[in-house]
């Protein structure tokens, strides 16, 4: 795989301060805490795709939120802690979607479910920086950026051409196979 995951995106944005931060939490050393996190992340991708997959109200919410992700005011976002990472619509799905994904997680690995929604609540800033990050770059690859492709589509073309599966896909790292 030559992309880096989305669990490693959110590693490396997460960064060696708040990785101690959440091995302290779990009372493990930063391999146990990458784990925990990894596991985390793909449960929170997994919920998420799985709403965005349902035909209702849901779904209709994630999707909102995903596509209010790919149309971030981009200056400042991500470095800022703020903004939009402080709140917005995707902010409120990941936090529906923490008590669910906390009992999924702890039944997986053993940690109590509090201390797993301890950790989800360090990580959802984390995990909205990403997608900001990673919606940005698709649609600058695909939106008519300086160097790109003669007859590439100018504005949101991932959101019109391909639809929200292709922009949930670009997100989230590729959909399910």
């Amino acid at each position: 795989m030559s992309e880096s995951s989305f669990q490693d995106d959110v590693l490396g944005e997460l960064g060696p301060d708040r990785l101690s931060e959440i091995a302290g939490l779990l009372g493990t050393d930063e391999a146990g805490a990458r784990d925990t996190v990894a596991t985390t992340v793909g449960a929170m991708t997994g919920g998420l795709q799985e709403k965005a997959d349902a035909d209702d109200e849901d779904g209709d919410e994630v999707r909102q939120a995903f596509a209010e992700v790919a149309e971030p005011p981009l200056q400042g976002v991500a470095t800022l802690g703020g903004g939009l990472l402080g709140g917005g619509l995707m902010a409120g799905v990941l936090a529906k979607v923490s008590k669910p994904v906390a009992a999924a997680v702890s039944k997986k690995t053993g940690i109590p479910a509090a201390t797993v929604s301890r950790v989800m609540e360090l990580l959802i800033p984390v995990v909205l920086a990403v997608f900001a990050k990673r919606a940005a770059a698709g649609k600058g690859a695909a939106a008519g950026a300086p160097g790109a492709a003669p007859g590439a589509a100018p504005g949101g073309a991932p959101a019109e051409s391909g639809g929200l599966g292709d922009l949930l896909g670009q997100i989230l790292g590729g959909g399910r196979k």
